[in-house]
């Protein structure tokens, strides 16, 4: 482990200490080097930006990229990036966590629309293939401003693929340790007005079991499906509609012990329409329609009886219209606008009642350039909801270009998370233990049940107190930093973010049982905050070879515990046999499961001879802590810590004929595991794929 940990830190010594020597000198220009156009997205502002030029913290990961480390699920490559980290889920799934935001507080998109599915507060990012993608947009900070709920960290927007000309396609095979198996087919046809393509992906595996003393494995074995379909038509130059659609299945073994067994089967749909239309060189509006389902079930059998244990489910509906307008005024200033309409259901086990989420939206946003080199982007959005309160959600982003060579680049934005259908409805009494847990909205009914139940012994927090509505979650995001390109083959960007976050929704206990447990339910508490830098590079050396680095530094803390601190209120032991100790503020260490240091850094060499490429990378993630170890409520530096790690992966690819690509590699090279701690990380992984293009 320590070797690993000593490779790591070299390796990234290395990496900033190459930079900081090609800072210092002006590398010759390639004559024959072709300069690439800039990345464009469509995330930050709903409209098509070059990403050089945005004021606001923004990554964008291509086809390329994907193809290159060989990706074959979400998870694969967000992992990879600056101020990102996945963080294990039920089941061995995996979220993203986002400058310190829990993976709860980013949203999903693909291809501009909402996936949904957070059956626990957190969206799978394994059950996504990236197979028929063409780019993954990231962007940090609130994002209400234009997406709403969910937006509150930021967004990741999945842009799937068009074919080219003509019939085009490709199949492709993966072999993996652990039984792994990914298969998927894409097809294409595209001409003057039509274009059509379809996809399907089949992936699976054996699953796999850290802990050798359980019954259980980390991850049951499992196999699941998706296929997708894209269409488009332009009807004239000024008139075209896109018709898309994804299904995604999955069964994986469910098993509790020896004689507890079953299954869990997730199904998932959805459909995507847009009209676009170009009114004159000023005007062009687009009218969207999305519908998606997502249904998960699962059971146990008692075998040793034959009969049913448990069953579950979990069927969530959401339709989405909206029409958008963009009014470009000149070509310094443009104007966005649009208004929708959200609908939700939710039927669940151990809910109260059916719920239905009813949103109706607007939003405007301005994007000009009122000086030759100053950029703002004002926007606002306001969402009226029938459950929770109302919400208007401003954004202001700057950049400023200082010289063609330094830009300097700031924003502020309000962002919200909703409470989720579990917050407000759950109504879940654990049969073996005795606790129940309730949402806001269900508890005067079900404590009045328990009352004449006799269950109740005493009520901590008045009924009346569940009257009022419980609070969106809201956070004021700040980021500013500065992007410099000292060479066409030197950038380094630095972003400086704040999130503070404020009604953050936590549990609580409103009243005691009389078998001795409790009865739990959410409330608007807490007050937290993410701070810290983030630091991003790429050089390319030669014509060949390209190395990238980032870091963040991360603070996450939760003011209501600095304040106990500071105030002496706090204290823990060494070990269960020594006294209690007054602890300082110097010794809280922050939120769980936050590390507060993080890097990666990539290197890719192409060799043009043999038609191939090769590419070294890795991840490192300092200490953090999972659990109050000492008995205090908080995390403070006597507790116990999950130890940091790195993890190295190595790929290499060869294309023969221009049609085969052969790819090899090995992920976690060094065969890291944590059983104790961490179910998100298998071990080695040795994988050989095949391509073939037509």
């Amino acid at each position: 482990m320590s070797l690993i940990k000593d490779k790591s830190y070299f390796f990234l010594l290395l990496f900033v200490t190459g930079i900081s020597l090609a800072q210092k000198q002006e590398m010759k220009q390639d004559s024959v080097q072709v300069e690439m156009l800039e990345d464009v997205l469509i995330t930050a502002t709903r409209t098509k930006r070059q990403l050089s030029s945005l004021p606001l913290p923004a990554t964008i990961v291509s086809k390329k990229d994907l193809k290159t480390i060989n990706a074959v699920r979400l998870s694969d490559i967000l992992n990879e990036q600056s101020g990102l980290i996945t963080v294990p889920d039920f089941g061995g799934g995996e979220g993203i966590q986002m400058q310190g935001l829990d993976a709860a507080y980013t949203l999903i998109l693909v291809d501009g629309v909402p996936l949904i599915g957070r059956s626990a507060g957190t969206l799978d990012l394994d059950r996504i293939t990236v197979g028929n993608i063409k780019q993954i947009e990231i962007i940090k900070g609130a994002s209400s401003s234009l997406y709403g709920n969910e937006a509150l960290g930021g967004v990741i927007n999945i842009i799937t693929d068009t074919p080219k000309y003509g019939i085009n396609g490709s199949i492709q095979q993966r072999t993996a340790s652990f039984e792994t198996y990914d298969t998927r087919a894409d097809i294409g046809y595209k001409n003057d007005k039509f274009s059509i393509s379809g996809f399907i992906n089949r992936y699976s595996s054996g699953g796999f079991d850290l802990n050798e003393n359980t019954i259980t494995n980390t991850v049951e074995p499992f196999e699941n499906y998706t296929l997708s379909a894209k269409a488009t038509y332009d009807f004239s130059e000024k008139t075209n509609i896109v018709l898309s659609g994804r299904f995604f299945t999955q069964s994986q073994d469910n098993i509790a012990s020896e004689i507890l067994q079953g299954e869990s089967t997730i199904d998932e749909w959805n459909l995507h329409t847009k009209l676009d239309h170009t009114f004159n060189e000023k005007w062009e509006s687009s009218m969207e329609f999305y519908a998606t389902n997502y249904k998960a079930t699962e059971f146990l059998n008692d075998n040793s009886n034959n009969t049913r244990f448990s069953d579950a489910f979990f069927d969530q509906i959401m339709i989405r219209p909206e029409l958008r307008t963009v009014y470009k005024a000149s070509e310094k200033a443009s104007f966005i606008g649009g208004i929708g309409y959200t609908y939700e259901t939710l039927d669940r086990t151990f809910f109260s009642e059916s719920p239905e989420f009813k949103a109706p939206y607007v939003y405007a946003q301005y994007d000009g350039n009122p000086l030759k080199k100053l950029n703002v982007i004002i926007g606002a959005r306001f969402d009226n909801h029938n459950v929770y309160q109302s919400q208007f959600s401003p954004k202001l982003a700057l950049r400023y270009e200082i010289t063609p060579k330094l830009a300097v680049k700031g924003s502020a934005g309000y962002g919200f998370k909703a409470p989720d259908f579990r917050q407000l409805y759950f109504n879940f009494t654990n049969a073996t233990v005795g606790y129940t847990v309730l949402g806001y909205d269900a508890v005067p009914e079900a404590i009045a049940q328990l009352e004449a139940e006799g269950q109740i012994a005493n009520q901590i927090v008045p009924v009346s107190v569940f009257s009022e509505e419980l609070k969106p979650e809201s956070s004021l995001a700040i980021n500013a930093g500065f992007d410099y390109k000292p060479t066409q083959k030197i950038s380094i960007g630095i972003n400086v973010f704040k999130n503070l976050i404020d009604d953050l929704i936590d549990t609580r206990i409103i009243a005691n049982k009389t078998n001795g447990q409790n009865v739990f339910s959410y409330t608007n508490i807490n007050e937290v905050y993410t701070q810290g830098l983030e630091f991003s590079s790429t050089w390319k050396i030669t014509k060949n070879i390209k190395f990238s680095a980032g870091y963040q530094l991360l603070f996450a803390k939760d003011k209501t515990a600095e304040e106990a601190f500071e105030n002496g209120e706090v204290f823990a032991r060494e070990n269960p046999s020594s006294p209690s100790f007054q602890l300082e503020s110097s010794d809280y260490f922050g939120l769980f499961n936050r590390s507060r240091h993080m890097a990666n850094g990539k290197l890719f060499y192409k060799i043009p001879k043999w038609n191939s490429n090769a590419n070294i990378r890795t991840v490192y993630r300092s200490k953090y802590g999972i659990a109050d170890s000492n008995g205090n409520g908080y995390l403070d530096k006597y507790d116990d810590f999950v130890n940091g790690y790195s993890i190295w992966d190595i790929a290499f690819n060869k294309t023969i004929y221009d049609k085969y690509t052969f790819g090899l590699g090995v992920d976690n090279l060094f065969n890291f595991t944590d059983p104790q701690n961490i179910s998100n990380i298998a071990g080695r992984i040795i994988y050989g794929n095949l391509t073939i293009q037509f």
